[in-house]
């Protein structure tokens, strides 16, 4: 059984909360990505967590 695959039209509402900036979604990661904070938040079972403790940092 596959997950469920996470609602693009959720990126309209969603912001980072660190940054308050838009996200940008990564499929292939299943990750929403926040350029700006420099953080990926990861998407479990197609629900967003977004929790700065549960985001990835990313590489600068």
């Amino acid at each position: 059984m596959t997950p469920p695959e996470f609602d693009r039209r959720m990126l309209e509402a969603l912001i980072c909360p660190q940054s308050q900036s838009t996200l940008d979604y990564d499929a292939e990661w299943q990750e929403l990505i926040s350029k700006q904070a420099n953080l990926a938040y990861p998407i479990r079972d197609g629900i967003p967590v977004m929790l700065v403790d549960e985001a990835r940092r990313l590489d600068p």
